[in-house]
């Protein structure tokens, strides 16, 4: 179990493999996201995408899969998150995609409210088939420390 004193900055991780399939493109833009070009090959065609591509918001829950299963593999006490920050879709995601994801740790501290927790940034690069960055992002983490006696450095 890695908890927040494990935490090195500057650690990278490379994970997963999502295929985007057409089918799931169109079922999440139906509930979702429900502009023409995520459901529709002629309107997809006439826009700057040109042909039909995922929403941003569904290559965001598909980045969340591919990290939730990452994180059964390296387990983590994690704590939940408490938000993304500079979220930024790159380029488009088409059905026939096959997406990675890069993470490095970018920073940690302690919680001064929270001693049993600590909060840690990563930049995280989801990559397609091509090696080319679809999405960018900083997550925050929350992950528990192993000794929430310990000082707090300052």
């Amino acid at each position: 179990m890695i908890y927040y004193e494990d935490l090195e900055i500057g650690a990278k991780q490379n994970f997963g493999r999502y295929e985007v399939t057409r089918e799931e493109v169109i079922e999440f833009a139906k509930q979702y996201d429900p502009q023409a070009f995520h459901l529709d090959d002629d309107a997809a065609a006439r826009t700057h995408f040109g042909r039909l591509s995922a929403s941003g918001w569904h290559t965001c829950a598909m980045t969340m899969a591919m990290m939730v299963e990452n994180m059964k593999n390296v387990k983590q006490a994690g704590l939940g998150s408490p938000g993304l920050d500079n979220l930024q879709w790159k380029k488009p995601v088409y059905p026939g995609d096959t997406l990675r994801v890069e993470s490095e740790v970018i920073s940690k501290r302690r919680s001064q409210s929270r001693r049993e927790m600590g909060l840690f940034k990563s930049r995280a690069q989801i990559f397609n088939q091509n090696d080319e960055i679809v999405l960018e992002m900083t997550s925050n983490g929350l992950i528990a420390v192993r000794d929430p006696d310990a000082p707090i450095e300052g």
